[in-house]
């Protein structure tokens, strides 16, 4: 009879992904929830790849011209009245700020007091307020382009949150320009969208789709959105950053104008964009297993773990000093222009739980040294990537020839099981049934693929799509960057040039 395989984590993706996820996320230690609802604690090893990312972020965006500077956490509730689609898209998600003090009543209880002249939204995004400043700053065409970036945080009152994917307080970038054509505009929106993709599948090991968003999907306000979806395990699609071409409308709202070359008073063009920490639920739902997290190498706070086992007191000392020695030759050694971050786990914990506390955290690579590797000069190595693969026995000396190949390898793997993961599950759609069979759950059993990408000819008719999300609890993820090609839509058999993208989605 078969032994039962145990996992790490419980319940397991096939049993019950959402839970496993939510497990994945406790026993990584990357984050809990707070004692406010809807938010969540960022713990040090979570907060640790948020930093990663911001770093590499960070000097992409600065890269591409932009300069980073802060503005307020709270709007004046007027400044969103200006513009009347954008106030009406965040309307149901605001919090409101309407008294400046707390007092105690007669109960001795502390109330609200105090009654400010105008209630401040408390920021779920910055357009309006950094639209108000850039009316200040822009005067003349020499002034543009205008590039701010601003790291910072959000607030959005959710009714159903979940650590990283969606929480009523999360941490983001948001990139704002103002340019003097709308062509220069457009490109904006598109350069910063190729920034973000090509980090997500560079870094994070996670391969995304470019895309427009439809009619019903695109920013309040905005003229044009544009979008990166990856496909989770469950086959779900992530919306994992997003860039807006926002014409003039908010140049409008904010009276944003300057002087042109002739002399003439002109309306600015404006752009914004960003990513959030929802990228850490990205990461974690892309590669992780049954067992944990599994981090891609250029993206996880360490690279490797020193695990020293330790069976007799008398040579524990020797033992550490040994691993010590490793722990620094390591840290010489750059991976991707970047020093190896070497943790040696130093704690009283037995083997097998110091082990298993670094598998669930993913670890690219864990060193298992006892006084049999220290005496023969070889290390126990394991990948994460590999799962329950049985370590290898290697010199010391080669594994310090090999790390950065073997980080490399690590990287691309991820990289390429992730590809194609996507492309199996990913199908063409040719007609409706086709599309009602691919997203009904009683066809699990069929051999044919079902959920994940349906990519098919459509008409983007609004209604349509608002009558398929009730019917299927589909979305039009986005209309892929593609050349035109004749086809029928699915739904109506009207002419459609393009294919566009329907999935379930977080």
């Amino acid at each position: 009879m078969a032994k039962e395989v145990r996992y790490a984590i419980s319940p397991t993706r096939a049993e019950d992904y959402s839970e496993w996820y939510q497990e994945v996320v406790k026993a990584a230690d990357l984050a809990e929830h707070s004692p406010v609802r809807g938010c969540m604690v960022i713990k040090p090893w979570g907060y640790g790849i948020w930093e990663n990312i911001q770093k590499v972020m960070n000097a992409k965006i600065k890269e591409t011209g932009h300069q980073n500077a802060y503005f307020p956490l709270f709007i004046p509730l007027s400044f969103f009245e200006k513009e009347a689609e954008h106030v009406e898209g965040f309307a149901k998600e605001c919090a409101v700020v309407t008294h400046a003090r707390l007092e105690k009543n007669q109960e001795g209880k502390l109330v609200p007091s105090g009654l400010l002249e105008e209630p401040l939204v408390v920021r779920p995004t910055s357009e309006m307020i950094i639209g108000e400043m850039f009316a200040k700053w822009v005067q003349s065409w020499r002034d543009l382009p205008l590039l701010i970036n601003q790291w910072a945080n959000i607030v959005r009152m959710e009714m159903r949150t979940r650590l990283f994917l969606r929480t009523t307080e999360f941490l983001w970038q948001e990139g704002h320009t103002v340019h003097a054509t709308k062509k220069e505009a457009e490109e904006e929106t598109r350069k910063m969208l190729d920034l973000y993709a090509e980090f997500c599948r560079n870094w994070l090991a996670m391969p995304v789709i470019q895309g427009e968003k439809s009619e019903n999907e695109r920013f309040p306000g905005a003229v044009s959105t544009f979008a990166i979806e990856a496909m989770m395990q469950d086959r779900k699609s992530l919306q994992a950053g997003t860039s807006h071409f926002l014409g003039q409308n908010f140049a409008k709202s904010c009276n944003i104008r300057f002087t042109d070359e002739n002399g003439n008073l002109q309306l600015g063009w404006t752009t914004s964009w960003g990513v959030t920490t929802r990228l850490i639920g990205g990461l974690v739902m892309t590669h992780s297993d049954d067992d944990g997290l599994v981090l891609p190498p250029r993206i996880a706070p360490a690279h490797i773990v020193i695990l020293p086992i330790i069976h007799q007191e008398e040579t524990k000392n020797a033992l550490l000093t040994y691993c010590r020695k490793m722990q620094e030759e390591l840290k010489k050694i750059s991976f991707q222009g970047i020093p190896l971050e070497v943790i040696l786990d130093e704690s009283d914990k037995r083997g097998g739980e110091k082990k298993w506390q670094w598998v669930k955290k993913g670890v690219p690579v864990r060193l298992e040294i006892g006084m049999r590797e220290m005496q023969s000069d070889t290390l126990s190595v394991s990948r994460r990537d590999l799962g329950r693969a049985p370590a290898q026995q290697i010199s010391r000396r080669a594994f310090l020839e090999e790390v950065v190949k073997t980080l490399g390898e690590i990287q691309l793997s991820l990289l390429q099981k992730a590809e194609e993961f996507q492309k199996q599950h990913t199908k063409l759609i040719c007609s409706k049934e086709e599309l009602f069979r691919f997203f009904t759950p009683e066809n699990k059993e069929s051999p044919e693929i079902h959920g994940g990408f349906a990519l098919a000819h459509f008409c983007q008719d609004p209604k349509i799509e608002e009558e398929l999300k009730k019917e299927l609890n589909i979305t039009l993820r986005c209309i892929p960057f593609q050349e035109e090609e004749e086809g029928k839509c699915i739904i109506t058999g009207q002419k459609s040039k393009k294919k566009v993208i329907f999935a379930k989605a977080y």
